[in-house]
């Protein structure tokens, strides 16, 4: 029987072309130039972020001073644990000035999306 089952899923995967999944390709292209703020907790960001990028809390008191500093025509990819306080960091980021910015989803959506390793302090 065992057999037959392996027989089986070689001849239906040989049928159907199934290839071993590949990596997805990065969709997104981060300039040298743009900045990559990950706006989870300290604790979240040690635990795992995109590499090169920088932790703004957006539960800090200091985050809207942080963000403040920036300049509001530069590029920027936002992201977090979910995509929730990403997306809050962005309104606010619009209502400020900023022109071009982008909410990456999740950190793992993040690291997809840009080919970024996740690294650990």
């Amino acid at each position: 029987m065992t057999k037959l089952v392996a027989s089986l899923a070689l001849a239906l995967s040989a049928a159907f072309g199934l290839t071993a999944c590949a990596p997805a390709e990065p969709t997104v292209t981060v300039a040298a130039t743009d900045l990559v703020i990950d706006v989870r907790t300290p604790a979240e960001f040690a635990s795992g972020h995109l590499d090169g990028a920088v932790n703004i809390d957006i539960q800090g008191a200091a985050f809207t001073d942080l963000i403040g500093q920036l300049p509001t025509d530069g590029t920027y990819y936002i992201y977090c644990r979910s995509g929730n306080r990403s997306a809050q960091a962005i309104d606010y980021m619009e209502s400020a000035g900023f022109t071009n910015v982008t909410n990456l989803g999740s950190v793992g959506d993040a690291s997809t999306a840009t080919g970024i390793a996740i690294v650990t302090d």
